[in-house]
């Protein structure tokens, strides 16, 4: 059994430990909250992207161009979003799992990183990371998703890769997180009409689309607009669900550490009386033999 001193020492510890968790879930609720408004703000956005460019596409035909025909290239470029800390429970490994796990050759996979997690775990995973932009994470703006998208449709347009997805982690609400694997290009006509609802049905399709001045030309200038406006949005998400993760994992590691604290106190009182009750025996024994 341990002693009384390192009872209390471990005690501490936890009680330390504690504060420390209590104010980083107070920090991530805060951080949550922001992010939380500016992700549900910007979704009718994403969201009439998404929609104007499926619709663009399903009444479309004939068309060939790389963006919807492909290059050609076996290689594959994928955008992968996770972030840069940790204790935040499964958030970053979810992400790291479904990439490993998504039958990505990772000998012919090109990841385009936002976060270190997810950089350490994919090249662990011997994935190869040919641009790493983690430090977009810590404030996302449009500048960034627009540096990021113009990158990959480089490489896309010179042949390096032939197929360009996106992995992040998609807010619904608080407590729930989903990690998706998004196809972005070759653009294809998707069965859903929400870009983050894969269960909503898609629209009627009406007449044939009519392109001015021509279909190249117009994909030209809408492709580009569509792919750095979902890696916006995808980043909005992640920050969200980053700082919902976290809070989550403080609070269940704040609650871990009050259950610890009650049973090491609870501990250190049987240890404190099984003391006290064997000093007495000796005084009495002592006082018998001496009488």
């Amino acid at each position: 059994m341990a002693s009384m001193r390192d009872i209390k020492r471990r005690k501490g510890s936890i009680q330390s430990t504690q504060q420390i968790t209590k104010a980083m879930k107070l920090v991530s609720t805060v951080k949550l909250q922001r992010a939380k408004g500016r992700a549900e703000n910007a979704k009718p956005y994403f969201d009439a992207v998404y929609q104007t460019i499926s619709s663009i596409l399903s009444l479309t035909t004939g068309i060939e161009h790389p963006y919807i025909t492909g290059n050609g290239s076996d290689d594959i470029g994928i955008v992968v979003i996770t972030s840069n800390r940790g204790l935040a429970g499964g958030y970053n490994s979810n992400i790291v799992r479904m990439v490993r796990d998504s039958g990505l050759d990772p000998q012919k996979t090109h990841v385009y990183n936002v976060g270190k997690k997810g950089r350490d775990g994919l090249r662990r995973g011997g994935f190869d990371i040919v641009e790493d932009y983690s430090e977009a994470i810590e404030s996302p703006a449009f500048a960034d998703a627009y540096k990021i998208g113009s990158d990959v449709l480089r490489d896309y347009t010179e042949g390096k890769i032939g197929c360009v997805y996106l992995a992040y982690t998609r807010f619904k609400n608080t407590v729930v997180h989903e990690p998706r694997l998004l196809k972005l290009l070759p653009v294809e006509i998707p069965d859903e009409a929400t870009w983050d609802d894969p269960e909503t049905e898609k629209k009627e399709i009406g007449p044939v689309m009519n392109f001015e001045p021509n279909e190249e030309e117009a994909l030209e200038l809408i492709v580009p607009k569509y792919l750095n406006s979902l890696i916006y949005g995808a980043l909005i998400e992640a920050i969200a669900s980053e700082n919902g993760a976290r809070m989550q994992a403080m609070d269940s590691a704040t609650n871990n550490a009050e259950e610890m604290i009650s049973k090491l106190s609870l501990q250190y009182n049987r240890a404190r009386q099984g003391a006290i009750t064997q000093e007495l025996t000796e005084i009495i024994a002592g006082a018998n033999a001496i009488s």
